[in-house]
């Protein structure tokens, strides 16, 4: 039996003592959890550690390269620039959809390994799975090939892809430390690092919808993340970005889809199309190429782009999404302007209806979801329809209603407008 250099207790007690991790140290722990030496309550209490103290900017940066190093890089060779996208969650929040197509039918090549919802946040991959016969897991060489045939690709991780990441993820969940800036920076930078791409463009949430409350919080963590992809060399731009309401007016599963695809065919939206534009923007100037993707999204390239994305694993573009069994209206309080939709409250109100999942192994329904027929700013009737709620089970219904108790008020005048992007951040490369 092989003796291990270091003791995973030493290594806990340096930063539950406020001391600053060594090189090795990190290195070590994160191999020696990946190869099961370290036991999962050790590792929760380091990741407890590091949650009360922090990290520093190299001490993030070193945990982030021994997460990436625990597996395989991917070799996104690509006659096109490569250039990914990644959102920290939030409520309606499809942008991916419509976003990997266009910047796909601008030029670029984008890599999109995404992930499923978990509580109040939705997931892309339970989204596009409600696509009949679309299938989320591809193999690299299916990753590679459909880079190069059509320029976009949304897939699960590969299982060799930062599997240390995997595995602490899921430990973070079980073990309240979720809300550590550098456990959450290193988690997204490990994976998007080994992923290859040459650029990486981030939407940092803030609001009441998402992981980060306050633009405080989202700048820290966006400086985080771009700190991490600049010691790596990595172009990078972090957007903050608002989610106190739903973005767009689908919230769930097949109705985001349905919704992305208004977006790609001309419609959909303003927000949802502000917000991919922006995306696409930052995105493609950071591949270096000079087109403007409004013209692109508005002639159909980007939805012919779509329709060759879904086809290449395995979907029908054109198939029926699935619907509800049972449809519940939520109508208008009161007379007026409509004030305020609380982004959260709708998330965890469609989690309930069963369009999303407490743990990673929940099933999730293809047709749950929350049609929001008013937004903020929008006039409204008493009576009339504001909430349409989609699910399989009417049985949801109630504890989804509850959600919503206290989401909405109506007033007499509209609320002073939030911009949608609120900052950019960028890396100094």
């Amino acid at each position: 039996m092989t003796r291990e250099p270091m003791s995973a207790v030493d290594v806990i007690r340096s930063k539950r003592d406020g001391g600053r991790l060594s090189d090795e140290q990190i290195d070590w722990v994160v191999d020696a959890y990946t190869r099961g030496v370290v036991a999962d309550e050790q590792m929760s209490a380091l990741a407890m550690a590091i949650y009360l103290n922090g990290m520093d900017a190299e001490e993030t940066a070193r945990w982030t390269a021994a997460m990436v190093d625990s597996g395989e890089t991917l070799a996104l060779t690509s006659s096109r620039p490569t250039v990914d996208k990644h959102s920290t969650g939030g409520v309606g929040d499809k942008i991916t959809l419509p976003l990997a197509p266009l910047v796909a039918a601008c030029g670029a090549a984008v890599p999109q390994l995404s992930g499923r919802g978990l509580g109040h946040t939705g997931g892309t991959l339970d989204k596009l799975e409600s696509i009949p016969g679309w299938r989320a897991r591809l193999s690299t060489e299916e990753i590679v090939r459909q880079l190069d045939t059509v320029g976009a690709v949304v897939c699960a991780p590969t299982d060799g892809l930062a599997p240390a990441d995997r595995k602490l993820y899921a430990l973070r969940d079980v073990t309240a430390t979720v809300e550590s800036i550098p456990l959450i920076a290193s988690s997204i930078m490990s994976k998007k690092i080994a992923e290859g791409a040459d650029a990486l463009v981030l939407d940092v949430k803030t609001g009441t919808g998402a992981f980060m409350r306050t633009v405080e919080a989202s700048r820290a963590l966006a400086a985080a993340l771009v700190e991490i992809g600049q010691q790596r060399g990595l172009k990078v731009s972090a957007l903050i970005t608002e989610m106190s309401v739903p973005l767009g007016r689908a919230v769930g599963n097949a109705v985001e889809v349905a919704e992305s695809v208004e977006v790609l065919r001309g419609g959909g939206p303003a927000d949802v199309v502000e917000l991919t534009l922006e995306l696409a923007r930052e995105m493609l100037s950071l591949a270096g190429l000079s087109v403007d993707p409004a013209p692109v999204l508005a002639s159909g390239e980007a939805y012919e782009t779509w329709c060759r994305m879904i086809s290449a694993q395995g979907g029908d573009p054109e198939a029926a999404l699935p619907t509800p069994a049972h449809v519940h209206l939520v109508p208008a309080p009161a007379d007026g302007v409509l004030a305020t939709l609380d982004a959260y409250a709708v998330g965890v109100a469609a989690w309930r209806l069963g369009a999303g999942r407490a743990r990673k192994e929940d099933p999730v329904q293809a047709a749950a979801g929350i049609i929001c027929h008013a937004k903020p700013g929008d006039r409204v009737r008493a009576g009339d329809p504001l909430l349409e709620l989609h699910t399989d089970t009417p049985d949801a219904v109630p504890a989804a209603l509850a959600a919503l108790a206290g989401a909405v008020t109506v007033a007499d005048a509209a609320p002073d407008p939030v911009p949608l992007v609120r900052e950019v951040l960028r890396s100094v490369t």
